[in-house]
Parts: structure tokens; C-alpha cells; sequence
């Protein structure tokens, strides 16, 4: 049975996450949409990966790492759908797609 933790210290975890991965994103060479977009892809690979190993159960009471991986989901959605209605200033008018 895997430990359990406190809502908030949860939410504490992915919002200190989240604010790595935009400080990453800044410095990205591809500017920040893009960099923030595979950033909080990879982030949902890895809490998904780390539910697994921890043997979290996906619908559970308390907040884990499935919880964490639908939240960078809901976020990657976001991120990715505005960059791709934003033309890039470098290009001649054609949309970017990631």
C-alpha cells in the first residue's frame, strides 16, 4: 500500500514543479510555448511512470501522482492549443505547430 500524502502537500509538489518547469522554459531555445509544451509532456510521462512504480491506485480518494499527470495534461492542452492559434514572429505568416 503506498504512503499517502496530505492534499496540500501535494498541491505544494505540483506547484513547485510547475514553477521549475516554466523557469526551464524560459531559457528554451525555441522560445517559451514550445519549451514549456515538451516540458510538461515529459512531466506526464514521468508522473505516470512514477504512479506506476508506487503502485498508486488511478481513481483513489487521495491526491498522487495520476492526479499530478492530469493536471500537466490539462496545462499541455492549454499551452499547446495557444501556441498553435499564435503565428511565430519569425515566420512569414504561416501558423507553428510543435
Amino acid at each position: 500500500m503506498p504512503r499517502t500524502l496530505s492534499p496540500s502537500r501535494v498541491i505544494a509538489r505540483f506547484a513547485v514543479r510547475l514553477v521549475l518547469l516554466m523557469g526551464f522554459a524560459a531559457f528554451g531555445s525555441v522560445g517559451f510555448g514550445r519549451s514549456l509544451a515538451v516540458l510538461l509532456w515529459m512531466s506526464i510521462v514521468l508522473c505516470a511512470l512514477a504512479s506506476l512504480v508506487r503502485r498508486e491506485p488511478l481513481f483513489g480518494a487521495a491526491l498522487n501522482h495520476w492526479d499530478e499527470a492530469v493536471a500537466f495534461g490539462a496545462l499541455f492542452a492549454l499551452v499547446s492549443t495557444s501556441s498553435l492559434i499564435r503565428p511565430d514572429r519569425h515566420s512569414s505568416g504561416f501558423m507553428t505547430f510543435l
